[in-house]
């Protein structure tokens, strides 16, 4: 009689292995051995001998390096808000294209827990990056076949959150998740297990959930969050709300997060957000902790592709840190439990948000 763990290898071999390519085989990525680490989201990143852009390029960053960090320092870029530079073992960066990122495998799971949406878990990615391999061609999301059409590697990145409905084990004993995004194109994808790390239910209990008079006020003016509970702030965070210029220079309005009143109305550990045109569309997979607050589809949610917290950077949405975005959800009303980890609320909604300009 086979064993589960003789059954899942035997049955990778047969219908999974084929999907998973030879250079994806093997998990482990050639990460500096640091503490602290940073991902360049922009490439052409110029790495200075000092925190200001006049001084001498040591060399040039590719999109999606992996660098080891020492700290965030204040020097000197000249019309931009953002002042703040990483500091590298090779010099400084400016900050803003760069996401704090750690390198943290997490052990396998070998059996998925039952959920009401069948055997399944929401994981966090806690690697700088995790290579992807597709399992049902030919791509379907527009970032995807923007990556491969680019001839770059399909990637999830440090704290994207994402849908895991299967475990397979390759003839290398290497274990495999298959990611299923739930609210996506429909593309889905073979991935090492150890750059996922299982959400706990814990994880996301409410926070001060007897305390019925909530509200949080995002400052356009200042691009600051601050939640209340009475008169009292119990919790800052900086943010990006939207942007009202493009890269040319030119307002673009529908860019702005509406000011007034809302409130949140849905919530969900993880969610797809697109918009935009052909010609000037997002696509961003596996968001997590998504609170909507207007019908549109502006929420509070976590960021993984800037790190210029403080400027006006979004589409209309409020950028958080993961860490920030993930305090909003388990803060608010309503609450959501991992178990399917997606609730709407109908009128007159849950917690208020008041977005102010001056």
């Amino acid at each position: 009689m086979l064993s589960r763990r003789e059954f899942l290898k035997l049955s990778a071999l047969s219908f999974g292995g084929a999907f998973i390519p030879p250079w994806l085989r093997m998990p482990s990525q050639d990460f500096p051995q640091s503490e602290h680490l940073g991902r360049i989201v922009a490439g052409g990143l110029k790495l200075h001998s000092q925190p200001r852009p006049d001084s001498q390029v040591e060399r040039t960053l590719f999109e999606d390096e992996i660098i080891a960090t020492l700290r965030t320092v204040v020097g000197s870029q000249p019309f931009r808000q953002n002042q703040t530079w990483v500091e590298s073992p090779e010099g400084y960066a400016w900050s803003p294209e760069i996401q704090p990122v750690l390198n943290q495998p997490n052990p396998p799971l070998s059996i998925l827990p039952e959920t009401s949406l069948g055997a399944g878990m929401w994981a966090e990615v806690t690697v700088p990056y995790v290579n992807l391999a597709l399992i049902n061609p030919p791509a379907r999301a527009p970032w995807l076949k923007n990556r491969l059409e680019a001839g770059v590697p399909a990637r999830f990145f440090y704290s994207q959150v994402v849908w895991i409905d299967q475990i397979e084990i390759d003839d290398n004993d290497q274990a495999w998740y298959r990611l299923n995004e739930r609210f996506g194109y429909g593309d889905l994808f073979w991935a090492p297990s150890e750059a996922f790390r299982p959400i706990a239910p814990e994880e996301i209990a409410p926070i001060s959930p007897e305390v019925e008079d909530k509200h949080i006020r995002v400052d356009i003016d200042r691009q600051t969050m601050s939640c209340y509970e009475g008169n009292t702030e119990v919790y800052f965070a900086r943010a990006s709300t939207g942007a009202l210029f493009n890269s040319a220079g030119q307002r673009v309005d529908e860019w702005g997060t509406p000011p007034g009143q809302h409130r949140i109305w849905r919530k969900a550990v993880s969610l797809p957000l697109a918009g935009g045109s052909a010609a000037a569309g997002w696509d961003l997979p596996a968001v997590g902790w998504i609170s909507l607050f207007v019908g549109s589809g502006v929420a509070f949610h976590s960021t993984y592709w800037h790190n210029n917290y403080g400027v006006p950077t979004s589409r209309g949405c409020v950028n958080l840190r993961p860490d920030d975005a993930k305090w909003v959800f388990r803060w608010t009303q309503p609450q959501v439990a991992i178990d399917p980890g997606d609730v709407t609320v109908g009128m007159p909604g849950g917690t208020m948000v008041s977005v102010v300009e001056l």
